[in-house]
């Protein structure tokens, strides 16, 4: 058993290393109550002991209950290359960790170059040559709802493999994510016989059509946060227009993917459309967005891969790419709100998906008149929070997705107490084993701290004081990202300044995470480029020609 833990953690420690271009309470379970929990500790840091007399209780089943074993198994670990499973030209393979834990749950194909390139000619040939982009728009309609039938048919297994490999609580997963992908695909399969062109008059006698073909090859690059929802993202617009791609997983969580791409092919998907390569950025995501015969290219994950993401697609064939990248959105909460329900709604925008989300509500900006009642209020929210092993009943908030981000996150929170936030709650890990940490909140944050300006991707809420609206408008806009925001008010007028004045792709007025399949999602300034789903992600993958004819002796123009 030793051994084993000690290969394990050797594993850890060697997809740590290797993991860059990736595409994210009541401690009171079963009637126990967890012991109060060392201050701000992170383990090897010499950080025991730094804010003695913080107390607070919190209910957690990771500290005190053995792991649920999950009831699915793992039968798809090799990569998705013209309708086949192979493995890794190499032969190599990698550890995929069970964040419950940081045990291994499988070894998984690691795809590099040649698998890319391997990929790459599957997908050319089944454009060039294949019945996919031939076939009528129906018929592909028709396969997208099959395979939209399969995903409802395997939603638990599904679910089941989402929440293993990536830690996010199983009702989450089965009961709206996976439920959404079937949504999405049938979003999509609706589109694809009503993408059409134009005709339009000339300044002269010619016959002028407008054509929207496919673009071709997709590659396209995913995420660890939400796995199957960022291959509908991807995936279905694509398929929808006409195209074939090459989706590389995030390392971190393949399982979900390759699942989901069988069922595509037992819907009928003709070989080579869609090719799956899992792997690690600097090898397989590299070789995507460089390859010189990938027609375009979309990539979700930070700001800082992205823009390697955007120079590789530049030197090589200037591929067209989308980006929808990270942020620090605003949450605003005027002196108007019912400040029980701001709470609630805060907490949500959050600690969701253990505040693993891009367009997380991070920033907390709350009017001076209330923001006491709401510090204290928060604060008692979060330690109703039920943080434990996603797979049990009733747990809000699983693991972190690995040791990297679970550190990262502490040393965040570190900062935030060193650049002198008051710490509400939390600061600290939760149990000995996994990555759990405990929801945190920060009060008395200033617009320069750390904690106010970067991306922390989890759950850490940073609670700031304003006065008045065009104050709070200029603080909001002061961020490099501008992915989305939220607005709690009961008052129209404010209402429509703010949703006009704030500059981010999505603002959601007295709600937040919206996310319909109708709805485009992207960001402004350094949160990306482009447009996901709704028909703006239709764009993305079709390219416009002109096509002019003369004619003779027309009897109009």
């Amino acid at each position: 058993m030793a051994s084993a833990a000690a290969a394990t953690r050797r594993a850890a420690a060697s997809l740590a290393s290797r993991r860059r271009l990736s595409g994210s309470f009541p401690l009171v379970a079963a009637g126990r109550r967890a012991a109060v929990p060392s201050a701000l500790r992170m383990p090897g840091n010499g950080m025991r002991g730094l804010l003695p007399g913080v107390l607070q209780r919190f209910s957690t089943a990771a500290a005190v209950e053995e792991p649920i074993t999950p009831s699915v198994q793992v039968n798809y670990t090799k990569l998705l290359i013209n309708g086949n499973f192979v493995d890794a030209a190499s032969g190599k393979t990698f550890p995929t960790l069970d964040p419950r834990t940081g045990e291994v749950i499988a070894h998984v194909a690691e795809g590099d170059a040649e698998d890319i390139n391997r990929a790459v000619a599957a997908a050319r040939k089944a454009f060039d040559e294949g019945p996919w982009p031939k076939m009528t728009a129906y018929e592909r309609s028709r396969i997208l709802l099959r395979f939209a039938d399969l995903i409802e048919k395997h939603n638990d297994e599904l679910a089941a493999l989402e929440t293993w490999d990536n830690g996010k609580p199983y009702e989450q997963a089965a009961h709206i994510e996976v439920p959404m992908v079937a949504r999405l695909m049938r979003y999509y399969a609706g589109w694809a016989d009503k993408i059409h062109g134009l005709v339009v008059p000339a300044d002269g006698p010619h016959h002028v059509q407008i054509l929207h073909e496919p673009i071709g090859v997709a590659g396209q690059i995913i995420p660890w946060n939400f796995p199957l929802l960022m291959f509908a993202w991807k995936v279905g617009p694509a398929l929808a227009c006409g195209n074939t791609l090459v989706l590389k997983t995030a390392e971190q969580t393949p399982l979900s993917a390759l699942y989901i791409s069988k069922l595509l092919h037992e819907a009928g998907l003709p070989e080579g459309v869609v090719n799956v390569v899992s792997g690690f950025g600097p090898t397989a995501g590299a070789a995507l967005a460089s390859h010189m015969d990938v027609d375009k290219l979309a990539f979700t994950g930070s700001t800082d891969t992205g823009k390697v993401v955007l120079e590789l697609a530049a030197r090589s064939n200037l591929k067209t790419v989308t980006l929808e990248l990270g942020g620090k959105s605003p949450f605003i909460i005027m002196d108007d709100a019912d400040i029980d329900h701001a709470v609630e709604l805060a907490h949500f925008a959050l600690f969701f998906n253990q505040g693993q989300c891009c367009c997380a509500g991070s920033r907390t900006f709350v009017h001076e008149r209330v923001y006491d009642e709401f510090v204290e209020k928060a604060k008692a929210r979060a330690l109703k929070r039920v943080v434990g092993d996603p797979f049990r009943k009733g747990v809000e908030q699983g693991p972190q997705i690995d040791d990297e981000q679970f550190n990262k996150i502490l040393r965040y929170i570190r900062s935030g107490v060193d650049s002198g936030a008051n710490l509400v709650t939390g600061g600290d890990r939760l149990g000995e084993k996994g990555y759990y940490i405990q929801p945190t909140i920060f009060s008395d944050v200033q617009d320069g701290m750390k904690i106010a300006q970067e991306e922390i991707f989890g759950p850490v809420q940073s609670i700031l004081k304003f006065k008045d609206l065009n104050e709070v408008i200029k603080r909001a806009n002061a961020s490099p990202y501008g992915l989305a925001a939220g607005v709690f008010t009961n008052s129209l007028d404010t209402a429509n300044t703010l949703t006009r004045a704030l500059r981010a792709g999505t603002v959601w007025i007295n709600c937040f995470d919206i996310f319909d399949a109708a709805i485009p999602f992207g960001g402004y300034k350094m949160s990306g480029i482009g447009r996901e789903k709704g028909i703006d992600s239709l764009k993305n993958y079709l390219q416009v020609k002109a096509v002019v004819t003369p004619i003779k002796n027309a009897a109009w123009l």
